[in-house]
């Protein structure tokens, strides 16, 4: 058969119309055209909003898969962490049994011994609660804001306590409000006791560590101080009374150009996670005030009777 004779064209059903060309620059301005009605008029929002509404069931049906795995995982390391805080909660709860025992036995025979020596009662501290609102916004300070003010009797000095030591010292009191001095500011002091020692010191919030530590200053470089001693309030300040936690040492570093060592202290509170705080009444509020010279009996003068 001549090749002449046959019909080299495609059947109508391999037609394939426009070319591929033409059909990219088709789709691409139709694409730029709705890019540009949907970026300045919304044209598309409808319909995008029709679409999710109408893939919404199928989402939350493929979604149920993965939400009950997530909610088992949840379940089990809630139940794991809970049953962990369990045991913590019973062990610190035979720990404050057994000091709480101890505590009472040392009150008693405290107050055996005050009573033989003729000692004042030990001044009991009234407290307010309150809770901590936010940060100062000062960067380079440490101080929190508490919901406590004048209205509800917050005096300029009083400390701050939380549960587990000193949190710092009131410094500002407004009317609703209480701005409080953390012992890590870098402007803070306040007189501790080496539990261990009984040596007596001032802790200072440390500059360097922006506020994270404390500091003992003008500590002789041979000082009985070790890591892992406790420092207490001391109670000569007549602001904290004794016996608060304040800080526990981490490191001593004595050199040998200079006469005083650098004694590194974490805070036993909590600074950066305080949320719940009781403010104490100072402490020279609570004593009272020496009587006038004409008021004191003679014996107690030095005069004869």
């Amino acid at each position: 058969m001549p090749l002449g004779t046959l019909d080299r064209t495609p059947p109508p059903f391999f037609r394939q119309g426009a070319s591929a060309l033409s059909k990219l620059m088709v789709c691409s301005a139709l694409a730029l055209f709705l890019m540009v009605a949907d970026a300045r008029f919304k044209v598309t929002q409808p319909v995008r909003a029709a679409i999710a509404t109408v893939l919404y069931p199928v989402q939350l049906v493929a979604m149920g898969p993965v939400k009950l795995l997530k909610n088992a995982e949840s379940y089990f390391e809630s139940l794991k962490s809970a049953q962990a805080s369990e045991e913590a909660a019973r062990v610190k709860l035979a720990l404050q049994s057994q000091r709480a025992s101890q505590v009472e036995q040392l009150a008693q025979e405290n107050a055996r011994l005050r009573n033989l020596l003729g000692l004042r009662e030990r001044i009991t501290t009234p407290a307010e609660a309150a809770e901590v609102l936010y940060d100062a916004a000062d960067p380079y300070t440490r101080k929190v804001i508490i919901d406590k003010g004048m209205t509800q009797g917050i005096e300029a000095g009083s400390p701050v306590i939380d549960e587990s030591g000193v949190l710092g010292q009131v410094t500002r009191v407004h009317p609703l409000i209480s701005e409080v001095t953390l012992v890590t500011d870098r402007d803070h002091a306040i007189p501790v006791l080496n539990a261990r020692t009984g040596a007596r010191s001032v802790a200072f919030g440390d500059p360097i560590t922006r506020g994270g530590s404390l500091e003992l200053r003008f500590m002789a470089g041979n000082a009985d101080v070790q890591a892992g001693d406790i420092l207490t309030t001391s109670g000569v300040d007549g602001v904290y009374p004794p016996g608060l936690p304040v800080a526990k040492v981490v490191s001593v570093e004595r050199r040998a150009d200079s006469a005083f060592a650098r004694i590194s202290c974490a805070p036993q509170a909590l600074v950066d996670g305080a949320r719940h705080v009781m403010v104490l009444k100072p402490v020279a509020v609570q004593i009272p005030a020496r009587p006038a010279p004409d008021e004191v009996p003679p014996a107690k003068r030095g005069g004869r009777k």
